[in-house]
């Protein structure tokens, strides 16, 4: 879409992703920019892939900048590497399994550059493939309310409790302690003094890293709804792990709160997420519903506090 003076939508915006045998992925990924965000520039950061991610990404007619990593150097190094390929004002990272399903990321970009306003990364709304809304955006671990949440259901607490507790559910911006790394929008300066990832970290918590990181640096996070993307599932984690790595996923979120907000705090987070597991599983027994899923949550935290 161009305007009157030629412009189109996602000037001045560039798009990093990070692939590792991404293909499919990464073309639905681009066609989707095409589609709604034909001016924005694209970077895509190759870790090794043995499969036709470079050749699709080459091959795109929207012209992405390849770079050629030419080793598996994890999530947070490739996208730094990326960012710092960018020339325009603001860039959103985002997976190579997010679709785009409007021109909404260019509100994020104008929201961004609004003069006067302090720095910010800003997080969109994020869709599962069945329609409903990912739990893409938190409060910062083991705050007293999500210590409350975890002994009440969400159903029980007041709509500002819940909205608090649960800020993806909401419909207007709210500010958040952390948002999930799939979709993440910041003045390029901004990400550029940040990292933005933590490059000793290889894969898992590098979003929660950051966001804990970005607070303490003055940097705000907030959720925009108002902005929204299309999040088909963890591609790679499902073909690394055979499925969600729950152990991993625990020691790495433990290591991010023990090293940002101290000892005390991981310890807290971890008896937070104990006490949900267990609150979980005990009302979908009581209602018949399955709860495979937050069994292995909970055996994967105790292994991993054993450990």
């Amino acid at each position: 879409m161009s305007s009157a003076g030629g412009e189109r939508a996602g000037d001045g915006v560039a798009l990093v992703t990070v692939t590792h045998d991404s293909e499919a992925e990464l073309g639905a990924l681009l066609d989707s920019v095409g589609r709604h965000l034909p001016g924005a520039r694209v970077v895509v950061a190759d870790s090794a892939s043995s499969d036709g991610s470079v050749a699709r990404a080459r091959a795109w007619e929207g012209g992405a900048e390849l770079l050629e990593l030419g080793e598996n150097v994890g999530f947070g190094r490739a996208s730094n590497a990326g960012v710092r390929l960018v020339r325009e004002p603001v860039t959103v990272l985002l997976n190579p399994d997010v679709e785009l399903l409007d021109g909404s990321l260019a509100e994020l970009a104008r929201e961004l550059m609004r003069p006067g306003l302090p720095e910010r990364i800003l997080a969109p709304l994020v869709l599962l493939a069945d329609g409903s809304r990912q739990d893409s955006a938190h409060p910062e671990p083991a705050t007293p309310p999500l210590l409350l949440s975890a002994l009440l259901p969400p159903s029980a607490l007041t709509p500002r409790l819940r909205a608090a507790l649960e800020p993806w559910r909401s419909e207007q911006p709210r500010r958040v302690g952390w948002a999930v790394g799939c979709c993440l929008a910041a003045r390029t300066e901004t990400l550029l003094r940040l990292g933005p990832f933590d490059e000793s970290v290889f894969l898992y918590a590098e979003d929660l890293e950051l966001g804990l990181r970005a607070a303490d640096a003055g940097v705000q996070t907030w959720f925009w709804p108002s902005a929204r993307v299309l999040h088909k599932g963890a591609h790679s984690s499902s073909r690394a792990f055979g499925g969600e790595p729950f152990e991993l996923l625990a020691r790495r979120r433990r290591a991010v709160v023990g090293e940002r907000r101290g000892p005390l705090r991981a310890r807290l987070d971890d008896l937070q997420q104990l006490v949900t597991f267990c609150d979980r599983i005990a009302l979908k027994t009581l209602l018949r519903r399955p709860a495979e899923r937050e069994r292995r949550q909970l055996e994967a935290l105790r292994r991993s506090r054993r450990s």
